[in-house]
């Protein structure tokens, strides 16, 4: 299962999310801005994203829409 991915800095609605890089578990509401990991400076993070585990996830009209 290929799982939904959202960049940091995406538009995306309420729900969870899990860091792509450490596995850090983020809950919010709609966001204009998805904010970094917050342990990214802590580890490195290449993907610099989330996987949304429960919500919409990341909007397509969205600027920064990913099609991962």
């Amino acid at each position: 299962m290929v799982q939904k991915f959202a960049a940091y800095g995406s538009d995306v609605s309420a729900g969870t999310y899990k860091c792509a890089d450490c596995g850090y578990v983020y809950s919010n509401q709609s966001k204009k801005s998805l904010p970094p990991c917050p342990d990214h400076n802590k580890k490195p993070h290449s993907k610099n994203g989330w996987y949304v585990v429960s919500g919409q996830g990341d909007s397509v009209k969205d600027p920064h829409h990913t099609k991962k």
